[in-house]
């Protein structure tokens, strides 16, 4: 048997099938749904680990990549454990009587909140009525008149007095808009002739001689002394009246209000910091009793009642266990919580009412999940919520306070103690850039649960795989897959996993498939899912996407792009590229030639020279150099010019996985030996010529048949991959049966040795004792091109090393016969 036939893999080798019958069903209708989460064993640990402890920092970054279920598991693991706990307190911000700039945090068992805004809303409305029928009683205005009345006679009676003893010391006390003055009086006689006193006039007073009116200011003065303490003591009896009346609206308005304040204290008055409030609240209602009665008994009268109601910004149900909230949208308002303003007549006003709670505070108690993604994409969200777990301690403050030109007055909520624990989501690549940049990260995120993209395969996680289908069926209430179906469901899943012996739970991609399966036999009005209509499910998200490949490949047919894939040629190769599109990749193959010749410039990659090849590339291009040097410069120089090339390649280029295709196409320019055109290759390979694994290697093959089946199968086309990658093969089943009859192969290679002699026919040639290789072998037929460009570089030096010494012994000559 040849190498080439030994090398070729059988049809089983290059896709692993499921047997229907060992899924021990006829369909899913026999298979129960799937009730844990599977192929997660790493995260799922990782997860029940971090939500068993309770000390700081232990929050939990769960790390995958999209599509793994990884925000599913952690919502679905969260509100399990959330259940188990107790329900945290209803937050209510509610008006600070004492510091209205800074709302007061009240706490009251779940459920509360609610009840408690709706109740002291009902308590405004009862407040005015109670206190204005209060106030309406008789016994209220008879008493105040009394108390009065009582006022006003003491004062007359005092007053009298002061007037009486002013007569008596010959003034007259009379009340004036500015004030009491004292007139002198004098003795007179009336028209009747009987004695009588008089005011003095002002004329009269001049008169008098300057030491009579020194006696009567000194005595003016006396009586306004005298009076002045009158005065005094009808203000101390107005204060005490004041008070006395005061007392009675207070008494009587707490009388009325107090059954109704005695039912919220009993209702709501849970602890300490809520009595006081409710305290605070009743002073606050009796001092300003009056703007209830004037409300209820004009109902026009505009009155600003909000400081009497509350605020429940957190309400949690009782029946529901801890909070789980998912916010998907984490702003930096959303996750802390906002003070919002209302727009009137050009200008902002705010109160505590318009406190509005972030994810945070709904959180508080419980579980907050956040798209690291989103977290970060938004100003100052991440630095917030670093902020609240360093501290423990949430206060909601707007962004203008802190970044605006000019500092703003407004309201200061009360700080509120935070215990939650937050649960990122994220990817590999998030997750390192973060610990790596901030310090604290590490200090705060101390738990990782890891999420893989696939799972090993076997007979047990095949039938979970089915009970999937069946969740996903049973959700989507569409027809039951059959046992066939379902195999070929796993077989999709161990392509889209890169490796036949392991499935891929990218579980968003698989729903994908089955949900457009049933829409397929919905369509044709099947009562099962069958094979078919899982293959056609494939088949059309193909085609969806596969626009671009199309192009190529019409312009491979019109002969726009050139690709043989018959004959043989030397100096080219076909080499395999995988073009990614994100929801979709393809192969196609490429040409390479090589083109070699004596000199010293060594391999000269012409991508590399035009700055279109990636460091990878360039990397798999210095090697050749390397293996070169190794093969057949261990007993003479190595001389030699050559240039590699990717023909009609327009774009960059990248990867090492063509650097094993370069080297045939130089071995084979070199020994002047053609390759089979027909053959294309992929792989990577090393300084010392052994065959390395790539990726894409379905990609590859695939898009080679393709090529070929356009151009028209001629039973001796295929593709040499590694034979690292033999595992990794999934074909599709049109390039299985190509194989299966013969039409179309693949070969494994474990060496540059094996690869060129399937590509040739001819073997590599293995070294002697001295080193060196068999004429006829194509490291004999390489070696000897390199000798023999070795020996004529060598002479033709020294031929011109000789013409130039003839050159200059000449001119040596005619310049001594010219000196003669």
């Amino acid at each position: 048997m040849s190498l080439k036939e030994l090398l070729r893999l059988d049809p089983e080798a290059v896709r692993r099938t499921t047997d229907p019958s060992s899924l021990d069903c006829s369909s899913t209708e026999e298979v129960d749904c799937l009730t844990g989460f599977i192929g997660q064993e790493r995260a799922v640990r990782s997860m029940e680990f971090g939500l068993s402890v309770n000390s700081k920092g232990y929050n939990i970054f769960v790390v995958g990549n999209s599509g793994s279920g990884r925000t599913t598991y952690a919502l679905d693991s969260l509100r399990k454990k959330a259940k188990e706990m107790d329900v945290p307190d209803d937050l209510v911000y509610a008006y600070n009587f004492d510091n209205p700039g800074e709302p007061v945090a009240l706490f009251l068992p779940a459920g509360q909140g609610k009840a408690m805004e709706s109740a002291f809303e009902n308590l405004i409305d009862e407040l005015k009525s109670v206190i204005n029928k209060a106030f309406e009683k008789g016994h209220y205005e008879d008493t105040k008149a009394q108390e009065v009345k009582a006022f006003q006679e003491e004062v007359n009676e005092k007053m009298e007095e002061v007037k009486a003893w002013a007569w008596e010391r010959g003034f007259s006390v009379k009340r004036t808009p500015q004030g009491f003055v004292n007139i002198p009086l004098t003795d007179d006689v009336d028209e009747e002739g009987n004695s009588t006193r008089r005011e003095i006039q002002p004329e009269e007073f001049e008169a008098l001689s300057e030491d009579r009116q020194k006696e009567l200011q000194k005595e003016s003065e006396e009586i306004s002394q005298k009076t002045l303490g009158v005065l005094r003591d009808i203000r101390d009896k107005e204060k005490d009246l004041k008070k006395k009346i005061s007392e009675l609206e207070s008494e009587i308005c707490r009388n009325a209000i107090q059954p109704a304040i005695d039912d919220v204290r009993e209702r709501f008055g849970v602890n300490d910091k809520v009595l006081g409030w409710i305290d605070a609240y009743t002073s606050s209602v009796i001092d300003n009793f009056g703007v209830f009665v004037a409300s209820a008994r004009d109902d026009n009268t505009e009155v600003d009642f909000s400081v009497y109601q509350v605020n429940p910004i957190v309400s949690n149900d009782p029946e529901d266990g801890a909070p789980v909230i998912w916010e998907t949208n984490p702003t930096y308002y959303n996750l802390m919580g906002k003070v919002e303003y209302e727009s009137r007549q050009g200008y902002l006003y705010t109160d505590f009412n318009k406190i509005v709670a972030g994810a945070i505070l709904k959180a508080n108690g419980g579980f907050l999940v956040l798209d690291v993604d989103l977290l970060l994409r938004n100003f100052m969200s991440y630095e917030g919520l670093k902020r609240v777990l360093r501290t423990g301690t949430l206060h909601i403050e707007n962004l203008g306070e802190q970044y605006g030109a000019v500092p703003m007055s407004s309201l200061r909520p009360e700080g509120v103690d935070i215990s939650v624990k937050v649960v990122l989501v994220g990817t590999h690549y998030l997750y390192h850039l973060l610990q790596y940049y901030d310090p604290e990260f590490r200090k705060m995120f101390k738990l990782r649960a890891e999420f893989t993209s696939d799972m090993e395969r076997t007979a047990c996680t095949e039938h979970q795989m089915a009970q999937f289908i069946t969740t996903v069926v049973k959700r989507e209430k569409g027809p039951h897959f059959t046992a066939e179906a379902v195999a070929q469901v796993i077989d999709w899943s161990a392509r889209l996993s890169g490796d036949k012996d392991r499935l891929s739970i990218q579980f968003n991609r698989i729903i994908e498939v089955i949900v457009e399966a049933i829409t397929w036999a919905k369509l044709d009005k099947a009562e099962l899912v069958s094979r078919s209509h899982v293959r056609k499910a494939i088949e059309e998200t193909r085609y969806r996407a596969s626009l671009v490949e199309e192009r190529i490949r019409r312009a491979f047919v019109d002969g726009v792009i050139r690709i043989d894939t018959e004959g043989e040629a030397i100096g080219q190769i076909n080499g395999l590229a995988v073009i990614d599109l994100g929801d979709y990749a393809f192969g196609h193959p490429a040409r390479i030639t090589a083109n070699t010749y004596m000199g010293k410039e060594g391999v000269v990659n012409i991508e590399r020279e035009t700055a279109m090849a990636g460091p990878i590339h360039n990397k798999g291009h210095l090697t050749l150099n390397s293996y070169l040097g190794m093969k057949y410069a261990q007993d003479m120089p190595l001389t030699l010019s050559a240039s590699i090339s990717f023909e009609q390649n327009y774009g960059g280029i990248e990867g090492d996985s063509a650097s094993s295709t370069e080297l045939y196409s130089l071995l084979s320019s070199l020994a002047e030996v053609p390759i089979d055109q027909s053959i294309a290759v992929t792989g990577s390979v090393d300084q010392f010529g052994n065959i390395q694994p790539i990726g894409g290697v379905n990609e590859k093959v695939e898009g080679f048949f393709s090529y070929c089946k356009e151009r028209g199968l001629t039973g001796s086309q295929g593709v040499i991959i590694p034979h690292q990658n033999e595992r990794h093969l999934m074909l599709n089943e049109e390039v299985v049966e190509a194989i299966e009859d013969g039409l179309f192969h693949v070969w494994k290679v474990h060496s540059v040795d094996e690869g060129i002699e399937v590509l040739t026919g001819i073997p590599a040639g293995n070294p002697n004792k001295r080193g060196n290789y068999p004429k006829n072998s194509i490291h004999g037929k390489v070696k000897a091109k390199l000798k023999k460009w070795m020996k004529d570089a060598a002479r033709i030096h020294k031929e011109m090393s000789g013409t130039a010494d003839k050159s200059v012994k000449a001119k040596k000559n005619k310049v001594e016969e010219q000196l003669l």
